[in-house]
């Protein structure tokens, strides 16, 4: 900061010539006196006949000064150079008064010629702020320069850090304050850190050094370094660790199972390498072992089956026997059986004679025999076919008008004792046949009505008697079902329990349902062949019942339900719905559906998401519920794969509590359920006979595939009235426990104790969180004596539905509506008003692949609808659907049970 500096300054002799003024190739400078070291000043000028130095208006004394001549080569003009020396205490003679400066003023024939103004200072030693508060400046009086005895400290050091690697440092510095200022740098480990040569690294303005991103290089020793001509200051020295923080690596691939046969475990590992941890930076957290259960299949080595009896003696004196490797056959890698299965052997004691046409000759009697009984059976069963229809026993329906007049309104009456002509629910096998009054109406219980265009769509249905007959006499038909009800598939299920449903069939259809599990079985009209009467199960079964096996990450995200018998023939897709407890989304789950096949093995028929393989079975999935067609009735379970850590399944949260308290002890237990209306039915039914009531509205936890297991805590109870006996803060359940699904539910006790018997209210809260995940929290404030605010959640069993609904009473939308509208909707419309648009308007339409494939599109999407919206639905929804199509013609008309 030099102080102004005064032009060159020429002053010509009147009449001179301008070019032979003085002119100064060399001026003075701006100079410090470092300590008593005195300062030169010098100038040159050409033509100079005279040169004086001038300091603060007073000329310097002649003797002063030390002056060189010389001849400037180029112009062959006299050249001449003056020197002088100015020492401390010249300086200190005026400080306070003004600044020291001097001035060269050079003489020639033609004028004078001044220089410009140099500003003698002295240099300040102090690089710091003084302790009395006085900055060091030029015009500073004599002890404002600090003394040798005051410490020179900088204003702002850099200070030591750990910063993560890839993260921005910034290192400040503020240098004490000098004269002349004072230039700063930087050192890394005493080298010197040139920006020029680093992009990574840059100074500020105010001297503070910035590391865009830190580097493992990066780590060393950082010091401020202060200089001027005085005196040179470093900093203390700023240590910079660059720390990096551990990553996992990729898990490896499963280990085999760890037993050969039966259930063991399978692990996978990783480890803390991508990247490993350095200088300090956090280890991975989470597991670095996953463990899962396993089943080998067991070998089963083949053993020979008994040897059948020996056949004839042949034509070469030999007779044979058989055996076979089936008792057991060989399967899972085990050995097959050692031996012949052929045994030949002599049958004549080796006398062997070929005179025997006599045997011959019998065995082509008994085969003209076996041919003319097979022709006579034949005639016999002709006959019987003949008679049959000539007595009026069909198996359709008599009067085709009932399926293609249309839809007449006409009441349906409950059958009564002396009325038997009316259709019921369960089919009476002991008549030939059963007459039906009216229309195919379904028995509704409230005036819901189905409002549906009256033009070509349904056509006036004329009044009148009806008569379905049954293919088969009383007596055949009671043979039928009594022969069907000891099939092996029938012998094992429990009768009139509370998990089944069954009922007799025919090709109306019908439905089964268990109760307060929101598991059905819808079988649509003409599922059933025309003739056959089908007797049909419906049974959720308890998961420690069937084996499942789930391999990885797979998971049981669906109850297990069987729906049978297996192997009779549907000519349409029954529709089985059962809830999950899933949070679908692509990008997080592989779900599956599989079956169990005949042997006991289970199979995936269909993986949701993919074009199916087969048009046996499809799924409709949706937020709480799924909707499986299938063409094949059997056991059936939904199974999901995670495809990472973002794959969650939903929890339901119940709190249960005894109903009567009659010791000090409290018992609070916290279950912990898949969000499957089935579990929270086995629940329920577990705490009735507990002697349990409900304390605490359901919540629902999303559990992810993190591997971080559950843990439950109490808080917050009044010290003063109870006590907790659990030792630990908090109870935990495993991760695979829950993962798995197998267990359907898991609970924990908060044992508690009551410090006086007289003590009823119970305030606490109870928290559940997945480690690293969500949580849910319940506060819990009731009278365990009189409490009963949440028994509305608890549905009694005797206000449930019956389990089996057989024929128009199984459905929603009417029959002869129905088929009306599968006539109209199936063939594609001019306007594209068809069964795709049907589907768009009830949002169905991401199916239209699967209803095309069959033969009618419009009634697997109304069965579908029924399946769905079974008992509540609204059929003015549908109907509006179906007036959007754009078929109608004419006035819309209502048909509800009063006009039945």
């Amino acid at each position: 900061t030099g102080a102004q500096q005064s032009a060159t300054v020429a002053n010509p002799v009147s009449g001179a010539s301008p070019d032979l003024l003085p002119h100064f190739q060399l001026e003075p400078e701006d100079v410090y006196i470092v300590k008593n070291k005195a300062v030169s000043l010098a100038c040159r000028a050409t033509p100079a006949t005279q040169i004086y130095f001038k300091c603060n208006g007073e000329w310097v004394h002649q003797g002063d000064h030390v002056t060189q001549h010389s001849t400037d080569r180029g112009t062959g003009l006299p050249v001449m150079e003056v020197h002088i020396e100015v020492t401390r205490q010249q300086v200190e003679k005026i400080f306070g008064l003004e600044e020291y400066w001097c001035q060269c003023v050079a003489w020639s024939s033609s004028g004078t010629t001044k220089s410009q103004k140099a500003f003698v200072r002295i240099a300040c030693e102090c690089l710091r702020v003084p302790r009395w508060g006085a900055r060091c400046h030029t015009r500073a009086p004599r002890h404002s320069c600090a003394s040798p005895d005051l410490r020179k400290n900088f204003e702002q050091e850099p200070t030591a850090r750990e910063v993560s690697i890839e993260q921005g440092i910034v290192l400040p510095c503020r240098p004490p304050e000098g004269i002349p200022p004072a230039e700063v740098e930087w050192l890394r480990n005493e080298e010197l850190v040139d920006p020029a040569l680093d992009a990574n690294v840059y100074v500020t303005p105010e001297h503070s050094l910035v590391l865009r991103q830190a580097r493992l290089a990066d780590t060393a020793n950082y010091t401020c370094v202060a200089k001027n001509i005085v005196a040179r200051r470093r900093s203390a020295s700023a240590a910079i660790t660059v720390y990096v923080n551990g990553g996992w690596s990729t898990w490896t691939q499963w280990s085999g199972c760890s037993t050969s046969c039966g259930r063991g475990w399978q692990k996978r590992s990783r480890t803390c390498t991508n990247p490993t941890p350095l200088n300090g930076g956090a280890f991975c957290e989470g597991q670095n072992v996953q463990k899962t259960a396993c089943t080998t299949l067991c070998p089963v080595d083949g053993a020979w089956s008994e040897w059948s009896k020996w056949s004839v003696c042949g034509a070469e004196c030999t007779h044979w026997r058989s055996r076979e490797c089936s008792e057991p056959a060989p399967r899972n890698g085990g050995q097959e059986c050692r031996g012949p299965e052929l045994d030949t052997r002599n049958c004549t004691s080796e006398l062997c004679s070929h005179a025997a046409p006599v045997a011959e000759d019998v065995a082509l009697y008994v085969g003209l025999v076996a041919v003319a009984v097979c022709l006579v059976l034949l005639l016999l069963v002709g006959v019987l076919v003949y008679c049959r229809k000539k007595g009026g026993l069909d198996a359709d329906v008599a009067d085709s008008s009932i399926l293609t007049a249309g839809f007449q309104p006409v009441s349906i009456k409950p059958s009564k004792a002396d009325n038997p002509s009316l259709l019921t629910i369960q089919p009476d096998l002991s008549t030939a046949t059963m007459t039906y009054q009216g229309s195919l109406c379904p028995r509704q219980d409230g005036p819901a009505k189905l409002q549906v265009p009256n033009g070509h769509l349904l056509s006036p249905l004329g009044a009148g008697r009806h008569t379905l007959h049954h293919s088969s006499p009383a007596a055949e038909g009671a043979e039928f079902v009594a022969r069907l009800s000891t099939q092996s598939y029938f012998r094992s299920l429990p009768r009139g329990t509370t998990n089944m449903a069954y009922g007799t069939f025919n090709f109306l259809g019908g439905r089964l349902m268990i109760p307060n599990t929101g598991i059905s079985l819808l079988i649509p009209p003409d599922a059933i062949p025309r003739g056959k009467i089908y007797e049909v199960y419906l049974t959720l079964h308890k998961q420690e019942e069937v084996r499942l096996p789930l391999a990885g990450c797979q998971t049981l995200l669906s109850p297990i339900v069987s729906c049978g018998p297996p192997g009779v023939l549907l000519t349409r897709p029954a529709i089985l719905a059962m809830g999950h407890c899933v949070e679908a989304s692509a990008e997080n789950w592989s779900i599956r559906l599989k079956k169990q096949s005949c042997e006991g093995t289970w199979e995936d028929v269909l993986q949701l998401g993919a074009e199916p393989c087969t048009e046996l079975y499809y799924c409709q999935l949706e937020a709480q519920a799924c909707y499986v067609f299938t063409e094949q009735l059997g056991r059936f379970a939904l199974v999901g794969e995670s495809l990472s850590m973002a794959a969650s399944k939903r929890l339901k949260l119940v709190l249960f509590a005894p109903a009567a308290c009659p010791s000090l002890e409290y018992n609070i237990r916290v279950y912990c359920l898949s969000d499957t209306q089935d579990v929270l039915k086995e629940v329920i039914q577990l705490e009735k006979q507990l002697g349990g009531q409900l304390i605490g509205a359901p919540r629902v936890l999303h559990f992810k595939d993190s591997y971080h297991n559950l843990r439950l805590s109490i808080h917050d109870m009044p010290s003063s009235l109870w006590k907790s006996k659990l030792l630990a803060s908090y109870q935990e359940i495993p991760f695979y426990h829950i993962w798995s699904g197998l267990q359907p539910f898991l609970h924990c006790t908060f044992t508690l104790e009551r410090l006086s018997p007289s003590t009823c209210e119970l305030a606490c809260k109870i928290w559940v969180w997945q480690v690293e995940g969500d949580g849910q929290s319940f506060t819990v404030n009731f009278n365990i004596a009189k409490d009963t605010r949440f028994s509305d959640w608890l549905v009694p069993d005797s206000e449930v539905g019956p389990p089996a609904l057989v024929g128009p009473s199984a459905f929603k939308i009417p029959f002869l509506i129905r088929q009306k509208i599968i006539s109209s909707l199936d063939p594609p419309g001019t306007r594209g008003a068809d069964w795709r648009t049907l589907a768009q308007k009830l949002n169905l339409d991401s199916h239209l692949g699967f209803f095309a494939s069959k033969p009618s599109p419009t009634a697997m999407i109304l069965n579908l609808w029924e399946a769905r919206h079974f008992p509540n639905g609204n059929l003015s929804q549908l109907a509006a659907a179906v007036a959007e199509v754009g078929k109608q013609d004419g006035a819309l008309f209502a048909v509800s049970e009063a006009e039945c």
